[in-house]
């Protein structure tokens, strides 16, 4: 096996950095984030038409490019970057990768192509206000209505909720307890009964909204059987990929912080000269790598349609969160007190990195889920 990436993928890397540098420069970042949609509409669309991002693991039968998970990955890391503001995770990582994994053709048929054309923002509503990322955590009961269901109840936080137009919902059927009880179900913004409010969160980024389902009349996805295996297959891709995510933003933080002590003067030398600083960066070097490395492993798994994905999932998703909050912590050590004000970016990659490092599940769950997949 070959973990490499090919030419074509790293001339593919080079035209998405030049793309998301061009595009997603500080200032862009900071304006967007004050808006209610947190994302530029037209450069959603220029996205999807263009480079064909949102569509690049849809298979061609459904309107999409037909790569893979490796390329996939390699969009994540290089958004992660930049602090890329748009409903791209919410949308191709967690609502695709759900209908692609429990659809029927015909569903498949009816809801890829808007999302890759760029025409339908997505989302995967699945988290309640436990907390818990456990599928068999979820509570809120999915009623029948002649061919379909009812839902009321609440789901929150939802990536991107409040602007999707596309809403994939993890329920369970009433009166059921176990994992087989689990459906996913999918509606449209507009149904009756849904009201989605946007919540106030750490990380502006990275847009969470709290959605509200008053007797809402929802369409089956897939079939209630093989939804539990689905729901969990659409997770672990989801943290492999917000772990490449992750790994892009570790990376950027330390080569701020490298950059920054190599101007910055203190007692008459740079403060990188200073064997503490560097210190500081060389460890943060050796996890950043680390976390790479599990990444693109986990990537290439995910790729394969491996076994072993949740270990590798798990795995990828506990050392980039760590790298990633290291790496954010270190940066503002370096740049100082300067480092937290609100006019330097340091702090929003750490509030990025504490937001990511509790979206799908925290180091430490996956720790657990590591340990448990190795029988110890």
């Amino acid at each position: 096996m070959d973990f490499a990436f090919s030419e074509e993928q790293d001339e593919f890397r080079e035209t998405l950095r030049r793309f998301f540098e061009e595009k997603s420069a500080s200032s862009e970042v900071r304006r967007l984030m004050e808006t209610r949609e947190g994302y530029d509409a037209g450069l959603w669309k220029q996205m999807a038409g263009e480079l064909g991002l949102q569509g690049l693991h849809i298979p061609e039968d459904y309107g999409g490019q037909g790569f893979g998970f490796l390329e996939l990955s390699i969009v994540l890391e290089e958004m992660g970057r930049v602090l890329f503001c748009a409903p791209y995770f919410s949308t191709a990582c967690l609502a695709t990768n759900a209908v692609l994994n429990a659809g029927s053709e015909v569903q498949k048929q009816a809801l890829l192509p808007g999302i890759a054309s760029g025409d339908t923002v997505a989302t995967l509503a699945m988290i309640e206000e436990a907390g818990d990322w456990e599928p068999g955590s979820i509570a809120l009961v999915a009623r029948p209505d002649g061919d379909g269901f009812r839902l009321s109840g609440v789901k929150t936080p939802v990536t991107d909720g409040h602007t999707a137009d596309l809403i994939i919902v993890a329920a369970r059927l009433e009166g059921t307890q176990e994992r087989d009880g689990l459906i996913l179900l999918s509606l449209r913004s507009d149904a009756d009964g849904l009201r989605a409010m946007p919540l106030e969160t750490l990380d502006l980024t990275r847009k969470q909204a709290r959605l509200e389902f008053a007797d809402v009349r929802v369409d089956l996805l897939g079939q209630p059987g093989a939804a539990a295996e689905a729901l969990a297959r659409t997770l672990d891709q989801a943290a492999v990929l917000l772990s490449a995510e992750s790994a892009g933003g570790a990376e950027q933080c330390l080569h701020t912080a490298v950059d920054y002590a190599k101007v910055r003067v203190q007692f008459g030398r740079p403060i990188g000269s200073f064997q503490a600083v560097k210190h500081k960066c060389a460890e943060v070097l050796l996890e950043v790598e680390s976390a790479k490395a599990a990444v693109y492993w986990a990537s290439w798994v995910a790729a394969q349609n491996e076994e072993e994905l949740a270990q590798a999932a798990s795995i990828a998703k506990s050392l980039s969160n760590d790298a990633y909050l290291r790496a954010a912590a270190e940066s503002i050590q370096i740049h100082g007190g300067i480092g937290t004000t609100w006019e330097a970016d340091p702090q929003l990659y750490f509030k990025r990195a504490k937001t990511n490092d509790e979206l799908l599940g925290s180091p430490t769950y996956h720790r657990s889920r590591i340990i448990e997949g190795m029988g110890v």
